[in-house]
């Protein structure tokens, strides 16, 4: 049973470097009381680190990890050097019970490959799902899976993800009973490829789980806040989680530039300053910082590489949440009842 007070984080993972990885857990400690983290890397450069924020170094332990996986390293050399990478021993810390979550803003195809190795999938689960929460018009954020770890897929994992995303999102969204649908090129029922409309037909003969499938829903409306849940192959999902960040800097770029061409829009923007902070903060990705793995025996969580210290604070506290709600049990619960009631 993992220990669910302590969180291990990848300490040198990332593009920012220790000190930004240790500025984010200092500030998740501050926002999530109880919480302690094994800080996995090179224990010289993170007890040197932690000089700056000495009331972290209560709540922290330093796990030593002599080598760290490079960005551009392919994922099946990474699994050779698991054992001894700040990466490879914070999942290990998952698996052996030290901690109830491991977060990394390193290598997303090494942690995959590494945390499907070390920790394998759930009964009832054929392929894990990268899953994350994206902004939307409504009142809450939209769940989106897979985002890229599974480029083809078969019907069964599509419903699979279906399960796991209506948990997740039961738990990141207090909802009870979510709105789910599945990411196609039109919302009519012959639209699709023969893998999404077998995945539709045995979503709705499936009343009894805890969610609501809504059918489909194309693509220019994946932030209007109509659905709760949005299943897709990793393929589609990883252009759609991209398109979405890059629609989001478009738009802050155009804003700023807009405000910023004359003396007249200077002045509009300082009268409009709270409304364009607002705009800012809901498309900021470091609010929604924080990709979960799942279908996993262990919670296991990707940072943005390119996070600031708010979002690595923010991917720590998805980390927290989902560990207190044991998550995986749910999950495991869902898939169980599916598989009774479809017997």
């Amino acid at each position: 049973m993992a220990d669910s007070s302590w969180i291990a984080v990848d300490a040198m993972g990332g593009d920012e470097g220790l000190a930004v990885m240790l500025a984010g857990v200092a500030r998740a400690r501050h926002r999530f009381e109880g919480m302690k983290f094994l800080l996995v890397g090179d224990e010289s450069a993170i007890r040197e680190g932690l000089k700056k924020h000495p009331n972290l170094s209560q709540h922290a332990e330093i796990v030593h990890a002599p080598d760290v996986i490079a960005g551009d390293e392919k994922a099946g050399q990474a699994l050779r050097r698991a054992k001894t990478t700040s990466m490879g021993i914070a999942i290990d810390c998952v698996k052996q019970g030290r901690a109830g979550a491991a977060v990394s803003s390193g290598n997303t195809g090494a942690l995959m490959a590494m945390a499907k190795l070390a920790l394998r999938t759930m009964p009832g689960i054929d392929r894990p799902a990268l899953a994350a929460l994206l902004p939307t018009l409504g009142t809450n954020d939209v769940v989106v899976l897979d985002l890229g770890a599974n480029t083809e897929v078969e019907a069964k994992n599509l419903v699979q993800f279906a399960v796991m995303g209506a948990a997740y999102a039961r738990v990141a969204m207090d909802l009870e009973n979510p709105r789910v649908a599945l990411l196609n090129i039109g919302s009519e029922d012959q639209k699709g490829t023969e893998e999404i409309r077998d995945a539709a037909a045995a979503l709705r003969a499936a009343p009894h789980l805890p969610m609501e499938f809504t059918g489909f829903i194309e693509g220019d409306r994946l932030s209007r806040g109509d659905h709760d849940v949005i299943v897709c192959d990793g393929f589609s999902g990883n252009i759609a989680l991209k398109t979405a960040e890059g629609t989001a800097r478009f738009v802050a770029d155009l804003l700023k530039r807009a405000f910023t061409s004359s003396v007249r829009s200077k002045i509009g923007f300082l009268i409009s300053r709270p409304a364009t902070q607002l705009l800012r903060d809901h498309l900021d990705p470091n609010n929604h910082n924080g990709a979960v793995f799942l279908g996993l025996n262990g919670l296991v969580l990707k940072s943005h590489g390119g996070a600031n210290e708010v979002g690595v604070a923010t991917a720590i506290g998805v980390a927290a949440k989902m560990v207190k709600a044991d998550l995986a049990r749910r999950i495991a619960d869902d898939l169980t009842r599916f598989e009774r009631e479809t017997a």
